[in-house]
């Protein structure tokens, strides 16, 4: 059977079994059939559901902003950046909609297991701002522990004396993820408090003098961490669907 048209181009059709070879031989097929299967999924699920509806005045009003902000309310000019876009304004509703039916899918999915999710990688999530000294031998980090205990600048004998990059910012390392210091660093930061001189610690050969400059504690308050979460959590639901489903390539 011949393969059906799939695309045409220059006036001549290309086929689906010529799309695909097309796909297999630039390394993208398995790509453009997951992107497939990932909406199958998405779309299969909503459908079941009798929790998704979306009230039509959300799309509209949803609608009506993004003309206001992209200067779209001539009809005219939003016709020509729909056609600009590949796509018509029922195609263009459909996909305002779909969004919100898939965050309300998100959210539903979601909800029960964020905060047991979030516990379990909170470790990851928390962060602590440090600064460091960094040299290679015990005495010398002993001798600086020493000086900045009785008074000297911490920032002046980072300047002098790290071999840490950072030693041109005073030592001043950034935010850091809890669960990504070593173990031995977190045990003595977790129980110091702002401003207090950690260390000599020895890590992998080097002696490090740490200040703790401030806790950033992760919390399910901050909407764009919540979000993040509710992400990483669907999609490990869309994996673990898309894994269980039995899929056949067909073309001639």
């Amino acid at each position: 059977m011949e393969s059906l048209s799939f695309l045409t181009v220059d006036d001549q059709p290309l086929s689906i079994d010529k799309a695909v070879k097309y796909l297999q031989a630039s390394g993208k097929l398995a790509q453009f059939i997951g992107d497939i299967l990932r909406q199958h999924v998405i779309e299969q699920e909503i459908q079941i559901r009798d929790d998704m509806e979306i009230s039509p005045a959300l799309t509209e009003q949803t609608i009506i902003d993004f003309r206001l902000k992209n200067q779209l309310t001539d009809p005219q000019t939003f016709q020509e950046w729909l056609k600009n876009n590949g796509t018509d304004y029922a195609t263009f509703h459909s996909s305002v909609t779909f969004g919100f039916k898939l965050e309300k899918l998100k959210n539903l999915l979601t909800e029960t297991k964020l905060p047991e999710y979030f516990i379990e990688r909170k470790i990851f999530l928390d962060r602590v701002i440090l600064s460091r000294i960094v040299v290679n031998n015990q005495e010398l980090s002993e001798e600086l522990q020493t000086q900045i205990e009785e008074g000297g600048s911490f920032e002046q004998l980072a300047k002098e004396y790290s071999l840490s990059d950072d030693r041109m910012v005073n030592g001043m390392m950034g935010p850091i993820s809890r669960g990504t210091m070593p173990d031995k660093l977190r045990a003595a930061v977790d129980i110091a408090n702002p401003g207090q001189l950690v260390g000599p610690i020895e890590l992998e050969g080097s002696y490090g003098l740490f200040r703790v400059e401030q806790f950033l504690p992760a919390s399910l308050e901050d909407t764009q961490l919540k979000q993040a979460l509710q992400n990483e959590l669907f999609e490990k639901w869309l994996a673990e669907k898309i894994q269980k489903l039995t899929v056949k390539l067909q073309v001639s």
